[in-house]
Formats: C-alpha cells, sequence, structure tokens
C-alpha cells in the first residue's frame, strides 16, 4: 500500500451524534480505521493539522431529483452539477429518486437511473425507486430490487392524477409487499382528486401563476392524506415516510401516529 492512502487528521474536534471531543483520525483507503490520541500508524501518511477544527461526518441529502423528467420539464442540475455542489457544501452521499414514467418497467428505469449516475456522480448515491403504476409485473420487480440491487425505500404518490398517482387499493397493496421485503415506503401526500378539482377552479378564475398552487392545496388537503397513508400504513404493518410536511396539521397528524406507536 503506498503512503498515498493513508491519511492523518490530527487534532481537531470530532463532531459525533452524541458527544464532541479531541482527537486524531487515521483513515486507510478511504475508510476510518483509528480514532484517538497518539494514534500509532504507518510511515508516509500524509498529515492535516486540523487544531481548532471541527471534523464532522459528511452530509446525506436523502432526497434530490436529479436529472428527472416530468410533466414536459427535466430538472436543471444533472447528476455532476449536483453532486460537485453537494460536495461543497459538506454532502458526500445523495439518495435520488428513480421514477418510472406510467407503464414504464421499474428495473429499465433503474438501469436507466443508474447508469447516468455511475458516469457523472461526483460522491457517492443510492436510490427510491418510484413505484408510479401497480401490476403483478411491478410486484415482482420489486422483490428483484430488493434482493438483487439492494433497493429498500419505494416512493408512492397520492398527488398528480394520471401521471405519478396510486388509488388507494393499489397502495396498500404494494405496502404488502414492501413489508414483505423489509422495504420502507416513502409517500408524497396529499388528495390528488381533490387538487384536480381545485386547479380547474383556479384555471376558471383565470389564476395561471404560481399563487395558484398554493391556493389550489388547502392544508388540510394534506393533512386529510396523510391520515390516509398512515392508515393504509398501518392496516399493511408498513414503515412509512412522509416526504413532504408543509403544514402544522400534518405535523400534529404525524406526531399523533408516532404518539401511538405508529411507524
Amino acid at each position: 500500500m503506498t503512503a498515498q492512502n493513508r491519511l492523518l487528521i490530527k487534532g481537531g474536534k470530532i463532531v459525533n451524534a452524541d458527544r464532541m471531543f479531541v482527537a486524531d483520525i487515521y483513515i486507510e483507503d478511504g475508510i476510518i480505521r483509528q480514532v484517538g490520541e497518539n494514534l500509532i500508524t504507518p510511515g508516509g501518511a500524509k498529515q492535516i493539522d486540523a487544531k481548532g477544527k471541527l471534523i464532522m461526518p459528511g452530509g446525506i441529502d436523502t432526497h434530490t431529483h436529479f436529472e428527472m423528467p416530468f410533466m414536459g420539464t427535466r430538472s436543471i442540475d444533472d447528476f455532476y452539477h449536483g453532486t460537485k455542489a453537494a460536495l461543497a457544501g459538506g454532502t458526500t452521499m445523495i439518495i435520488d429518486h428513480c421514477l418510472p414514467q406510467k407503464g414504464q418497467s421499474l428495473l429499465e428505469a433503474y438501469e436507466d437511473w443508474s447508469a447516468r449516475a455511475s458516469e457523472r456522480a461526483c460522491c457517492d448515491y443510492s436510490f427510491h425507486v418510484g413505484i408510479t403504476w401497480w401490476s403483478d409485473e411491478v410486484k415482482k420487480e420489486i422483490e428483484v430490487l430488493c434482493k438483487e440491487k439492494g433497493i429498500n425505500s419505494f416512493k408512492m404518490f397520492m398527488a398528480y392524477k394520471g401521471v405519478f398517482m396510486l388509488d388507494d387499493d393499489e397502495i396498500y397493496q404494494a405496502m404488502c409487499i414492501l413489508k414483505e421485503q423489509g422495504a420502507l415506503a416513502l409517500m408524497h401526500a396529499e388528495n390528488g382528486n381533490l387538487i384536480n378539482e381545485c386547479c380547474k377552479k383556479m384555471l376558471a378564475l383565470g389564476i395561471t401563476g404560481p399563487e395558484g398552487h398554493e391556493l389550489s392545496r388547502p392544508e388540510e388537503v394534506e393533512v386529510a392524506a396523510v391520515n390516509n397513508a398512515i392508515c393504509l400504513a398501518n392496516q399493511a404493518g408498513c414503515p412509512l415516510y412522509i416526504v413532504r410536511i408543509t403544514s402544522k396539521g400534518t405535523a400534529d397528524a404525524v406526531a399523533t401516529a408516532r404518539q401511538r406507536g405508529r411507524t
């Protein structure tokens, strides 16, 4: 092993979740091998004097959308520029959303996202895979993604009717499969049917600007959907992660569910 693969960071204040303390860190081949004072390490390691500085673990951004096609648009950041910016801010891993088009194979979408990320990403990455439609084939592909591709979180939508939105029975069936596979359900929780009607009302009133987004999505629409998602997950016995909480009412609904022991 060459000295280029060895790094010794000396005298910094290490910031962990439980405490802060001054120590040295020895890294070999990108892996932390030792943490402590007066470390005995192989010679020739590159040294960094970190006295008076904080040493923190790299951040993990669990919700990104790089190069994502959506309703005739595409997110502006690709995997190169997005992850380069992430590293500049101390984020060393991202979990992007692989979202198949309705009717598209989940495995096909996963391979497409993986290929683009492997070519361009500057930091570590993983994926949440979207369940944007439901069939026996999707059920089989979820099992393959979990067992062979290392995917353990799947995103579903109660909104975006005709694009990503699933019905309650489909969500429940998907959650049952995720429970069997030991995977986590992620939910974009809004009442898609009601939002669709509210959008029609806004357009009829001539409201076409960004203010129409808020007006077509009152707080109670989100609260109702979150409570519905919690109910479905509880019936399926599936762990649930609500990906967006934009109101006090929604936060209260999640807090109440957690106090009752739901996950």
